[in-house]
């Protein structure tokens, strides 16, 4: 995964991604709420609630798409319901946030991977690579790593603890995510404008 000290860089190249605008805000919503590929892919607008609310917006993984077969609650920072909105006149008509002709109709598992590519990451990050740099990052600012897990929707192997982390640790996982978006936003400011070049 990438150093703290290149996020901005890549959020800057990839804020001037010259390929699909939908592809440019799949890479960000792969940032923001730390969620597996396969999850974003996959979601659908109705999944979706409080984007209009600031402060309560959250965004409901139902059990069947989680790898883990447990439904999924992601509050989404102000920065998340940003990109959403971005998105919404793109593709909200068809159900889908990442409508495409892979299979089941989404975005390919291809396509943010290869967008990674062309911005020069090929061999230094994944979309995956995304959800360690959150963890990383949370870790060392000292958040309860009971929220981190939860956010990351890992699997709970003990099952005291498993019946315990039932508590969904919303407002916490709210305020935590807040703090990443922000996080996010100083690197990409703090970083030097990139200029893309070629195709």
């Amino acid at each position: 995964s990438i150093r703290r000290d290149e996020v901005g860089t890549l959020l800057r190249k990839i804020e001037t991604y010259e390929g699909e605008p939908e592809t440019r805000i799949a890479l960000q919503l792969a940032l923001l709420p730390a969620v597996r590929t396969s999850e974003l892919r996959g979601a659908w607008w109705s999944e979706f609630e409080g984007l209009d609310q600031p402060g309560s917006a959250l965004w409901r993984i139902p059990a069947e798409r989680m790898k883990m077969r447990q439904p999924h609650l992601a509050p989404l920072s102000t920065q998340a319901v940003a990109a959403l909105k971005k998105l919404a006149p793109l593709t909200r008509k068809s159900g889908r946030l990442f409508p495409g002709k892979g299979p089941g109709g989404v975005m390919s598992n291809n396509t943010m991977l290869f967008a990674l590519y062309r911005l020069g990451y090929r061999g230094r990050t994944t979309t995956h690579g995304f959800r360690s740099l959150f963890s990383t990052e949370a870790n060392e600012r000292g958040f309860n790593s009971d929220w981190i897990e939860r956010q990351l929707a890992h699997d709970e192997r003990d099952d005291v603890r498993g019946a315990y982390n039932a508590a969904q640790y919303l407002p916490q996982r709210r305020e935590m995510m807040q703090w990443w978006g922000d996080e996010l936003e100083k690197l990409q400011a703090a970083a030097q404008p990139t200029h893309m070049s070629g195709p």
